[in-house]
């Protein structure tokens, strides 16, 4: 079993940025994929960006050229840059791997 926190969530206004992190309890290198999705209130829960091991991306029509997904090994983490951020993007987003680990989700406000 992984365990998975996420950080980084927070208030921002419409514009600005935030860097969310998912940090695992242990070694992401036999992951794949890593993604973050997100849960907006009343909506389902959406794939935002995936990251495969061999470093394939797949992101959200509505985030492309907006955020960036990445891992650092390193540190065991998964790191999603998000910018230019819209009020639309307010949601909890929760951190995955390989399709069966999740974090406990981290709520970011966008205000407009």
């Amino acid at each position: 079993q992984v365990r998975l926190v996420e950080s980084g969530g927070g208030l921002v206004q419409a514009g600005g940025s935030l860097r969310l992190s998912c940090t695992a309890s242990r070694s992401i290198l036999n992951f794949s994929p890593m993604g973050w999705y997100r849960q907006a209130p009343g909506k389902q829960r959406e794939l935002v960006a995936s990251l495969t091991s061999e470093g394939s991306t797949n992101y959200a029509d509505s985030v492309k050229g907006r955020f960036t997904i990445s891992r650092d090994n390193a540190k065991n983490a998964v790191d999603l840059q998000m910018n230019s951020l819209k009020a639309e993007d307010t949601a909890v987003y929760y951190c995955n791997l390989a399709l069966r680990h999740w974090g406990q989700g981290t709520q970011v406000t966008v205000s407009s």
